[in-house]
């Protein structure tokens, strides 16, 4: 437990005129140096009484005899909090003074009922940099270094309150000195439960694969020597490992993709510092300050021609995953020579970083040369976030290191409910009272250890906030492992949702909306109320139901999931369909196309959907851009790639209505179009421009229909498709031109890591209409 500080100078019960105040302070106020804060405040207004963590947050007393003392208290504690603080609510009742002298920090209360939110990882602070840095400093070049402003919090927290024995670093005992800074409020390492120093703390060692120490020198120094020559390095991070290589290395990089099996797809690049990032990618103003953040994600930015970047670091792709050095470590990494390095998760594809030593020297011996590791455990496995800057707004495509597990602050306050999230790109959800506590990205369900991650996390989740549902909430796909699991937990009632509604409602429940509104969903695949694969939508609703008012033609998908990474499949459906033939298009070369085709009009295993993202597979394809993948949304980014800007006149497609009533958006007429234009040999950068002018202006029309239908002006864009910037910008600009206001996705993506979020509101919303 936490120590008593020592008291400061200050009134106490000195005459009539005492007044004492409690203060119920919740929100992100621990780990990120609240208490010492407000220990200054007390003693510059000369104020007694305390403060201490609760599990509720923090709760203050504070006494003067001094008229107005109390007030501007509470209006700075309000208005100055350190700012890695978040104060959620702020609850102030005046009480009976007591007879006390000075003010004091007092241990960490436990309670029943938790709402204080434990802090991210939050990125290595200017000042821990310095001292870093400098070598008269006692904590010079160690690796460990951290303060109230930075340093881990979230992935070594095994419990609250958020204090050093409810963390992984319980086994390290504090040196005097360590120990002096930690109890002194003046001191910047006042209370951070990380604090320690080469003396006490953590420390590094450099391993072969055989886990044989490989050098006496220093670790970081001999790690560095190891990447200029080449070799690959698993470097053990805030919330797993990294696959490290020399990214100007043509050749080191070419060998970590054939060790990981990583074929294409881009790897995140670290920068050794800004003036690095802007020689190989445009920056503004947003991207700067999310690259210098104290979240420090990656920011897919755009490639500057010319790059000194080893071109397989992500090749046919027009931008690149930027991040800044975010832990000591990383600062000495970089310091060593490098410009850029590498840092990839050492994970398979969509499964949970590589956390312990053990693991990672048994699952990485065949890709890593070497292990820069550590002996500071890892509680929780957590990815780097990704993020990037569109419409002017940082916006997620994976939430994780740094951001999670900040709250997100509902319109209401209700039931407790979980929401399991989807198959890929899981994400879990728990509502307590008014917050939504959105999990890190988990991954890929069908990967085992993603689904034992996705089992844990629940259980860590829950319990880091003592949540008990009333209600799971789940997809309704009958074969998603998220849902089997919700279906087993016989304990309690479990609700389907259909995919889209989750995906609408979450950008409703960020955006603080409770609707109605029209949602265009546009994404991959989701399961309809009918059966049919969904992903071309437009719902219109809140999170009591919604209509679906619109949705593209269904289309058929030969071989079903298997088109997903075979685009060309799609195209075969898709022409067919249109009456196009076949025949001359480059893509269908050397494959079974026949076989396909005969698939289609016999319709076997062929399910129809309205899926977007495989009509943009299918565009790719017939464009010859891409017949296969090897990663999801590849021939999709291709496409976009080609077109560089939104430009030319849209192609023809038309609108039907479907049996039930809804409006078919029509593509049968732009796939003709498209497959008579490449038969022309019209230029791939001109289809797509005409291609993706024809998707804003379809769904920007059907959006108008549908708010004109209902006496609604507000659209809201969900679905992973939106992470395409054109389509996103243009619909987004095309929408506002038209007087509609536009709710999009920025704190939690618009894939199906967001998908969560509206499961769970949709889910509190159900309980209030169900009988008890």
């Amino acid at each position: 437990m936490d120590g008593v500080a020592q008291k400061t100078p200050g009134a106490g019960l000195n005459g009539p005129g005492t007044r004492r105040f409690r203060l119920q302070v919740s929100g992100m106020v621990q780990g990120v140096g609240f208490r010492p804060f407000v220990y200054r405040l007390a003693a510059e207004l000369g104020l007694s009484g305390f403060v201490r963590n609760t599990a509720c947050g923090v709760e203050i007393e504070v006494q003067s005899s001094e008229q107005g003392d109390l007030e501007r208290f509470v209006t700075a504690l309000d208005s100055g909090a350190p700012p890695l603080a978040k104060i959620v609510s702020l609850v102030t009742s005046e009480i009976s003074p007591v007879d006390d002298e000075g003010f004091a920090i007092h241990s960490s209360a436990a309670g029943a009922d938790v709402e204080t939110v434990v802090p991210p990882d939050i990125a290595l602070c200017d000042d821990c940099r310095r001292e870093l840095l400098d070598p008269d400093d006692r904590r010079y070049r160690y690796p460990f270094i951290n303060c109230t402003n930075c340093g881990p919090r979230y992935t070594i927290t095994e419990a609250i309150p958020y204090d050093r024995p409810q963390t992984t670093m319980n086994s390290f005992v504090m040196c005097e000195r360590c120990s002096s800074e930690y109890r002194d409020p003046a001191d910047r390492r006042f209370h951070a439960q990380p604090n320690a120093c080469p003396v006490c703390g953590p420390e590094l060692q450099l391993l072969d694969t055989g886990g044989n120490v490989i050098a006496a020198e220093d670790p970081v120094t001999a790690a560095a020597r190891l990447l200029r020559n080449g070799n690959v390095v698993a470097v053990k991070g805030l919330g797993g490992f990294h696959l490290a290589v020399d990214a100007c290395n043509e050749e080191a990089v070419a060998v970590l993709r054939r060790r990981k099996g990583r074929e294409e797809k881009p790897f995140a690049v670290m920068a050794a510092d800004f003036a690095a990032a802007e020689r190989v990618a445009y920056l503004d103003d947003e991207e700067r300050e999310a690259l210098l953040s104290p979240e420090a994600p990656i920011v897919l930015l755009l490639k500057r021609n010319g790059g000194i970047l080893a071109s397989s670091v992500a090749p046919g792709n027009p931008r690149i995953g930027i991040l800044m050095p975010y832990t000591p470590l990383h600062v000495l990494l970089v310091r060593e020579g490098f410009s850029f390095l590498v840092m990839t998760s050492a994970n398979a594809s969509e499964e949970p970083m590589t956390t312990s030593n053990e693991e990672a020297l048994g699952t990485l011996r065949e890709i890593a040369d070497a292990f820069l590791l550590h002996n500071r455990p890892i509680h929780v496995s957590c990815d780097d976030s990704v993020t990037i800057c569109l419409d002017g707004s940082l916006r997620q495509v994976r939430r994780s290191r740094g951001y999670v597990p900040a709250p997100l602050q509902l319109t209401s306050d209700g039931d407790s409910v979980l929401g399991v999230g989807a198959e890929i790109k899981n994400t879990v959800c728990a509502l307590k009272r008014s917050q939504g506590f959105v999990s890190h990205h988990i991954g890929d369900l069908k990967n085992y250890e993603a689904y034992r991650h996705f089992q844990q996390t629940i259980d860590h989740l829950l319990g880091l906030f003592r949540v008990k549902p009333d209600l799971l909430v789940c997809d309704m796909h009958p074969a998603y492992l998220s849902a089997q699991w919700a279906r087993q937990q016989k304990d309690l009632a479990v609700h389907e949702v259909q995919h889209h509604h989750a995906h609408l409602v979450s950008c409703l429940a960020e955006n603080g909306a409770d609707g109605p509104a029209v949602g265009l969903i546009l994404d991959g695949s989701g399961y309809g109320v009918d059966g049919t694969v969904w992903g071309g939508e437009v719902l219109v609703g809140d999170a009591a139901g919604f209509d679906r008012y619109a949705s593209l033609e269904p289309l058929p998908l030969p071989g079903g999931d298997s088109a997903v990474f075979h685009p060309w499949k799609s195209a075969a459906g898709y022409l067919d369909h249109a009456g196009c033939s076949c025949s001359g298009f480059k893509v269908f070369d050397g494959r079974p196309v026949d076989t396909v085709l005969e698939m289609v009009r016999r319709s076997i295993h062929c399910p129809l959907t309205s899926s977007c993202g495989r009509l943009f597979d299918a565009v790719a394809a017939i464009c010859n851009i891409r017949a296969d993948i090897s990663y999801e949304g590849q021939a999709a980014v291709e496409l976009t790639s080609a077109a560089g800007r939104l430009a030319g006149k849209p192609f023809s497609y038309d609108c039907d209505s479907s049996g039930n009533g809804a409006v078919r958006l029509l593509v049968s007429p732009m796939i003709s179009e498209i497959a008579h234009a490449v038969g022309q040999d019209r230029s791939t950068t001109e289809i797509s421009r005409r291609f993706h002018v024809t998707i804003v202006k379809m769904f920007s029309d059907i959006a108008g229909k549908a708010c004109a239908a209902y006496g609604l002006n507000t659209v809201a864009l969900s679905g992973g498709v939106f992470q395409n910037p054109l389509l996103f910008e243009g619909l987004v600009r095309e929408l506002r031109a038209k007087g509609f206001d536009v709710l999009t996705h920025r704190l939690v993506p618009c894939n199906d890591g967001g998908i969560s979020l509206g499961q769970a509101v949709i889910g509190r919303q159900w309980l209030k209409k169900s009988p008890k």
